[in-house]
């Protein structure tokens, strides 16, 4: 690995985080505005789900395009112009008087924003040795969580007060901040020299990649549940107000942030990065399970069980990306990076809309709890014995 300074690799990572934060408050900020959507603009929650789902299907449109664009292009390249089209189409997005148009400038946004994923954690897998990594690409991921809480503390509540166009402007905003600290901070890592097999598609070497597409596609199941519905479930359900609702929701983000980073740590003090994800994916069932009957019996606990269960559903993450970034290597980790976020994405989007009307014809504890049954397929899933040692 290619020599640079502690200081200039953690600033990259920093960078990189930064970018994938304010990718994260694109994607997952109109979910926030359920509420305003539903109350304001006479949506039902189906309808209003599906408005908040318009940027992942952007996302789930362009992520392997993306990662193609990663492997011949470069880092660098794809994080400023993924940003800078990003920051554009939020501005679209601002001005859209009609929600038809609003939800056509999100999928771009999004569309754009999925630049941020596989370049981002390029940067942090080409500059971090393996047995650093897991704790590093811990931090990078905790952008989401944190991205999802900046939304959840901020756009819930700038839309209830000045509406939906100013509360736009806060992804946006925070897209153009991170457009110009990339420009400033991020570099290309090295790449080895091709050899013969470099090229070769890992995907037909055995079906550890696929089966962490799988456990990942099933795992997102509950983290976008909760994501999505909780701020709505303490609003409608538990009388809490937009502000204080997102604040928790925004608290429990933060908490899952730093449980990506503890788990990452894990991963490279027991050297697996799938027995880790597989503890994850027990949790998860367990969490979704408690909450489910929890709020079923309109228990006080329940609330807790919501932070707790948003902290866990989103420890998966960085274990199954890390690990797809090592099995793929550089000349393919760009696809194979896109492939996997495509594919929680395309679950991702459906989430809303679905559980939209399971909350409506069921309520939210039955949703919560069913959702446990995706974590317990998961665990089987985990190709635990075909991991083999971690390397650089």
């Amino acid at each position: 690995m290619t020599e640079i300074s502690d200081v200039r690799r953690w600033a990259m990572l920093a960078a990189s985080t930064l970018a994938q934060a304010a990718g994260a408050v694109m994607i997952h900020g109109p979910a926030f505005l359920i509420p305003v959507l539903h109350d304001r603009r006479g949506l039902s929650l189906a309808e209003a789900g599906m408005v908040a789902a318009a940027p992942t299907v952007g996302v789930m449109l362009t992520l392997v395009l993306w990662g193609l664009v990663v492997d011949r292009s470069g880092e660098r390249f794809v994080l400023l112009s993924g940003l800078a089209a990003t920051t554009g189409a939020g501005v679209v997005a601002t001005l859209s008087d009609s929600t038809v148009l609003l939800a056509l400038a999100l999928v771009l946004a999004g569309a754009a924003a999925a630049s941020t994923s596989s370049a981002s954690g390029r940067v942090v897998v080409g500059w971090f040795p393996a047995g650093r990594r897991g704790l590093a690409m811990g931090i990078r991921q905790m952008a989401q969580p944190v991205g999802v809480g900046v939304a959840a503390i901020s756009i819930a509540v700038v839309a209830d007060r000045y509406g939906i166009g100013s509360a736009l402007l806060v992804p946006t905003l925070a897209c153009a901040i991170a457009l110009a600290v990339v420009a400033v901070v991020v570099i290309d890592p090295p790449r080895p020299a091709r050899r013969e097999g470099d090229a070769a598609n890992p995907y037909r070497q055995d079906g550890y990649l696929t089966r962490i597409h799988g456990v990942s596609v099933l795992l997102v199941v509950p983290q976008f549940l909760v994501w999505t519905f909780a701020l709505v479930w303490l609003v409608k359900d538990r009388d809490w107000s937009p502000a204080a609702a997102g604040s928790l929701v925004a608290g429990a983000q933060i908490v899952g942030a730093f449980g990506r980073i503890a788990v990452g740590h894990l991963s490279d003090v027991v050297g697996s990065r799938m027995r880790p994800l597989q503890w994850v994916a027990v949790a998860a069932a367990v969490a979704m399970l408690l909450l489910g009957f929890t709020s079923g019996a309109d228990l006080s606990i329940a609330v807790a069980l919501m932070v707790l269960a948003t902290a866990i559903t989103v420890a998966d993450n960085g274990l199954a990306f890390t690990a797809v970034a090592e099995r793929a290597g550089p000349f393919w980790s760009g696809r194979a990076l896109g492939v996997q976020n495509t594919a929680q994405f395309l679950a991702a989007s459906a989430v809303p809309p679905i559980a939209g009307l399971d909350v409506t014809q069921w309520g939210y504890s039955a949703a919560f709890a069913a959702a446990a049954f995706f974590p317990l397929l998961a665990v089987g899933l985990v190709p635990v014995h075909d991991e083999g040692d971690l390397a650089d």
